[in-house]
């Protein structure tokens, strides 16, 4: 290492003076990486991963022991002040319980060093712990809970049996003023009244007594559970009160600069973009590990991109050494900071110049029309991009009545699409894609090649709430998602499916195809969940429905638009 340069700075040991740099840095939410970043990383890969000294378990070795955590890491691609260019490297979070390893950049801030702040207070924090455990697991606790659960239980049967001893002696009083009524003198008939309102006013009391007396058992055995209560309860206050304290204190550690020079702390940068607190481990991924560095550094940054290490996790997909663009809800607000001073790629989500194909009509009558939606074209308006398939046959069909859409495909997939143009026919469609008699076929082209023929896929899907519109596997909160698929060909490199959607939840085919427990072969051209390419090759090519008013099952497809030879480019 030359001692000119910072001792994270990582001279390229490849041959890179062919390379043209990247007019504008790396856009990081959404790209494509820089050949200098795929040479960073396989360097990063081959010298300091594959060999790696620290004891961690990546699951990629078989010999490994303990829990099994692969890691995000990242690659910023640097020019020194002299215009020497070299790469700097962060992993996300801690690795093998520690923030800390040769070849590394530090973290923003570290918690763990001995006699901070941090270590100090957990140690009170863990003392509150310890008394909180005590008294919940002591035993005249549990007794003291369960003696009021009893009493509880007891006072409401008893009181429910005395109601209704009374409801039924009530109910002889009656019987009895009746009966007698007839039988007896006025004047012995006036006496049994008299005896009987008593009897009356008796069970008033009765009742009255039995309430207070269940009343004041409750209240006793309440009582001897509050007194280990309420300092359980104010050992958990004063618990939370220190560690919100200290989490706020941890917020202002955590200082960004940008290319500025500007600095802010996580608080500022959240309240000031967000309006909420920061997300727990925020400012722990490695891209703003890698840009602090070099701003520390005055080191310039060209290109950065970040790659999964490890097996793939059970929710989120994730393939070994594959790249991915960095979280949304923690690194955006703060790389929204970080990256201002520098000339960033354009974000293509917000590029109102591209316009998608032209829409084909493939059926039009005077209830509905039948499209083959291109590529790249909204199903209806986004918050930025107004062009979609309802502003278009808005505008192509002005007399059209009631919503016009009646079900969506994901911006990038093309294909079949239903619009409907009164609104008695979109009520009748509609129903049919709640009620799933809507009949889908969608053809995709995989990355990779499949053992089986044909199968069902039950993956549940829920949102990632830290990366929209990431969808996850979740069998605690999932939805339930189905798909059955068959095989079409193959020719080693790449497979044909058909897929047959049973639900139709959110990237429910990119999910299916590209986990782990799916297909484990991700969609050509699945930028979220796969590599990018030209395009998306996902094609509704086939929908049966009854058409609202023929009534008659009706079956239109189209093929897709694609160029199969830009596969083996």
């Amino acid at each position: 290492m030359n001692k000119e340069h910072p001792i994270h700075f990582t001279l390229f040991s490849s041959s890179i003076d062919h390379i043209k740099l990247p007019d504008t840095f790396t856009y990081p939410f959404y790209y494509e990486p820089h050949e200098l970043c795929r040479i960073a990383a396989d360097e990063l890969q081959n010298h300091r991963l594959i060999n790696h000294q620290f004891d961690h378990n990546f699951g990629l070795d078989s010999s490994e022991t303990g829990m099994v955590i692969g890691k995000m890491f990242g690659v910023l691609v640097v020019q020194s002040a002299r215009e020497q260019l070299g790469y700097l490297s962060a992993f996300s979070g801690k690795l093998a319980d520690s923030n800390h390893h040769e070849g590394f950049v530090p973290p923003i801030y570290d918690m763990l060093v001995d006699g901070s702040r941090f270590n100090q207070e957990i140690i009170g924090l863990n003392e509150y712990n310890r008394q909180v455990e005590e008294l919940e697991s002591d035993p005249s606790y549990h007794n003291s809970k369960s003696n009021l659960k009893v009493t509880e239980l007891k006072a409401k049967e008893t009181i429910a049996q005395t109601k209704a001893k009374i409801k039924a002696e009530k109910a002889e009083r009656k019987t009895l003023r009746i009966e007698q009524k007839s039988i007896l003198s006025e004047e012995e008939y006036t006496a049994l009244l008299d005896q009987l309102e008593n009897q009356s006013i008796q069970s008033s009391y009765f009742l009255k007594d039995q309430i207070q007396y269940w009343k004041d058992k409750v209240s006793e055995a309440k009582a001897a559970l509050d007194a280990v209560q309420s300092q359980i309860d104010e050992l958990k206050r004063k618990r939370k009160t220190q560690s919100n304290a200290l989490q706020q204190h941890l917020f202002q550690q955590y200082r960004f600069l940008n290319a500025d020079g500007e600095e802010q702390d996580l608080l500022d940068i959240f309240s000031d973009r967000m309006g909420i607190p920061p997300p727990a481990g925020s400012g722990e991924c490695a891209a703003p590990k890698l840009l602090n560095y070099a701003y520390q550094h005055q080191l310039k940054p060209i290109a950065m991109a970040e790659f999964w290490w490890g097996q793939s996790p059970k929710s989120q997909v994730r393939k070994h050494k594959q790249f991915y663009p960095a979280c949304r809800s923690k690194c955006e607000p703060i790389l929204g900071h970080m990256l201002r001073g520098l000339d960033v790629d354009p974000n293509p989500i917000q590029d109102t110049t591209i316009r998608a194909g032209e829409i084909e009509i493939i059926h039009e009558d005077e209830h509905i029309v039948v499209i083959n939606k291109p590529p790249e074209l909204l199903s209806v308006p986004g918050k930025i991009i107004t062009d979609s398939v309802w502003s278009r046959m808005r505008h192509r069909y002005p007399q059209a009545t009631g919503p016009l859409i009646v079900h969506r495909l994901d911006m990038s997939t093309s294909g079949i699409m239903i619009v409907a143009l009164t609104k008695e026919a979109h009520k009748y469609l509609q129903y049919q894609f709640i009620k799933r008699t809507a009949e889908k076929r969608y053809l995709a082209i995989l990355k990779g090649s499949l053992s089986k023929e044909s199968g069902y896929i039950s993956l549940p899907l829920r949102v990632d709430l830290d990366n929209r519109p990431h969808q996850l596997v979740c069998y605690d909160h999932g939805k339930n998602a189905t798909t059955y698929w068959e095989l079409n060909k193959s020719d080693g490199t790449h497979t044909w499916v058909d897929f047959y959607p049973k639900t139709g939840r959110t990237h429910q085919l990119r999910v299916h195809a590209a986990h782990s427990d799916g297909l484990n072969a991700a969609i050509v051209g699945d930028d979220l969940y796969g590599d990018r390419a030209d395009r998306l090759y996902l094609h509704a090519a086939e929908l049966t429905i009854t058409h609202p008013v023929t009534k008659q099952s009706q079956t239109y497809g189209c093929s897709p638009s694609w160029d199969e030879e830009l596969l083996s480019n």
